[in-house]
């Protein structure tokens, strides 16, 4: 009895490897509408999020078909674009960048690997300076602690304090000062579409407070295991089933979409949780 249960938790075990293999090589297409007052000429927009590194085809060329095919008006990426934990390569972001600028003007905010690449010089040197720099010759949009204006749009991207990403096993989250947004963004302008990119979906609240009609997270790369029912597992903060680790969410008429990004780093399991590009179309409302 014992060995065929062995034997049968490791035919499983296996099992389920051999799927998150496929699913990490596999990417889908998804989309949201959303509607608002404020639109008045539809905008299909494209949103990415936690590409790790991750390439779909040689040179991502997979990834920028169907990007093509999309025909978006822009193209946001929602942060974490390469692997930092003491490497930093920015060889595969430096590709994406260029394959996507090619296709429609590109918004950056940025991530908690970003921001490593920032703040420890210690460990990165230059690493940084060399995004930016990449970054601005190919035109694309860096949005730390920015807005910029996209036709009718207002697009912003704030920075989180490493406060913000700590480990939560056995702690609660850090709350945000209720001033946090306005002293780095300034405020919102209430007349016009105002879509906010926090890498952390952990504070929706403060974001609609703020002004921001949609939110654009990830960060939780939609839970690394998901359950029917149950949602996202665990989060890379050690929290388990938390309700927001993917999906869309509404509340006081402001929406809040969480990408389940595109790649994966430490624990590089994917089940039930396919990596995501997702489509928004912002219509009149």
């Amino acid at each position: 009895m014992w060995k065929a249960l062995a034997a049968g938790t490791a035919a499983a075990g296996l099992g389920c490897l051999l799927r998150s293999e496929y699913e990490k090589r596999h990417f889908v297409t998804e989309e949201i509408q959303i509607s608002s007052s404020k639109i008045h000429q539809e905008k299909r927009l494209i949103f990415i999020t936690d590409v790790h590194d991750k390439e779909f085809g040689p040179a991502n060329e997979k990834l920028f078909t169907e990007i093509r095919r999309i025909k978006p008006d822009g193209i946001l990426i929602g942060g974490d674009v390469m692997v930092t934990k003491g490497v930093g390569s920015l060889e595969v972001t430096f590709r994406l960048l260029e394959g996507l600028t090619r296709i429609a003007p590109v918004f950056y905010g940025l991530g908690n690997h970003e921001m490593r690449l920032r703040l420890e010089r210690d460990i990165y040197g230059r690493k940084y300076e060399e995004l930016l720099e990449h970054a601005r010759k190919l035109g694309v949009v860096m949005l730390s602690d920015q807005t910029v204006a996209f036709g009718e749009l207002d697009i912003s991207g704030v920075n989180l304090h490493s406060a913000f990403y700590k480990k939560l096993l056995f702690e609660k989250p850090v709350k945000m000062p209720a001033d946090y947004l306005r002293e780095k963004l300034g405020a919102a302008e209430n007349d016009r579409f105002q879509i906010l990119m926090m890498h952390s979906p952990m504070y929706f609240k403060e974001c609609r407070e703020w002004g921001a009609d949609l939110t654009l997270s990830g960060h939780f790369h939609g839970g690394t295991i998901r359950i029917p029912g149950l949602g996202g597992v665990m989060t890379p903060q050690l929290q388990f089933f938390v309700p927001w680790c993917a999906g869309t969410f509404c509340q006081d008429g402001k929406w809040m979409a969480v990408g389940r990004g595109l790649g994966t780093h430490s624990i590089n399991i994917r089940l039930n949780d396919k990596p995501q590009v997702l489509v928004i179309r912002l219509v009149p409302g």
